[in-house]
């Protein structure tokens, strides 16, 4: 049973896969070591790995490597089962690379297009050969809100609704359909420019807005909330086979 462990900025996903497959997730504000024991006093895990965008908890990592007879702690020497063409791997975040493992896993053989919408909005190409082509980077949802109120003197802080008009009538309207709309017509404008290039290209969705951008786009995607986690387990998987 492997244990797959994401630490953000602001919360951590944990993951129990058996077999390839996943069997439950958890989120945490608060995750250390007392968090870790009690996730082994109840499942029986053999193998883990560790990706965090902060720094690294001692105990924890001291833990892991005590209680797991196989512990990988993701960074960029990690052997991975993709081709990275990236000019900078080492400043390669952790999520993005996971995605696109994650991606190429689920859909080998096949051009790709990770889109990832949280805090920051990436777009990652793999071409068939499982090459990771590059990506870009762009501000998320509510970093956009966010920006308008703190640069500007007058612009409140908004959040998103379930109904976004195309054009606003409100002030409150046209702050949250610049902001929803601008980020549709771009996913929409990179998938499509990128189509023209791979004809068959496969557009995976994930991220905690996923959902809310899943049915606003005119093109067709997979929505998988999971694909980071699904990324990370197949690194482990890797692995443990080479």
């Amino acid at each position: 049973m492997n244990l797959i462990i994401d630490q953000g900025n602001a919360s951590s996903k944990v993951a129990i896969f058996r077999e390839g497959r996943l069997e439950a997730s958890f989120v945490y504000k608060q995750f250390d070591a007392g968090v870790v024991a009690s996730l082994f006093e109840k499942y029986g895990f053999t193998r883990g790995i560790l990706s965090s965008v902060i720094d690294i908890d001692p105990e924890l990592v001291n833990y892991l490597e005590d209680n797991l007879s196989r512990f990988v702690w993701l960074d960029e020497t990690v052997p991975v089962p993709v081709t990275i063409d990236y000019q900078t791997p080492q400043t390669l975040g952790k999520d993005r690379l996971a995605a696109i493992v994650g991606a190429h896993y689920l859909r080998p053989g096949c051009d790709l297009l990770v889109i990832d919408a949280g805090t920051a909005i990436t777009y990652e190409l793999v071409d068939k050969t499982g090459t990771f082509l590059g990506g870009n980077i762009s501000p998320g949802m509510t970093t956009r809100f966010k920006a308008l109120h703190a640069f500007t003197k007058k612009l409140p802080l908004l959040a998103e609704t379930p109904d976004i008009p195309l054009m606003g009538k409100s002030t409150a309207e046209a702050i949250r359909a610049g902001v929803v709309n601008g980020i549709v017509y771009e996913m929409d404008g990179y998938i499509d420019a990128l189509r023209k290039k791979y004809p068959g290209l496969l557009v995976f969705l994930t991220g905690g807005h996923s959902f809310y951008f899943e049915r606003r786009l005119k093109n067709s995607i997979f929505a998988d909330i999971n694909l980071v986690l699904t990324g990370l387990n197949r690194i482990l998987e890797y692995n443990v086979e080479i």
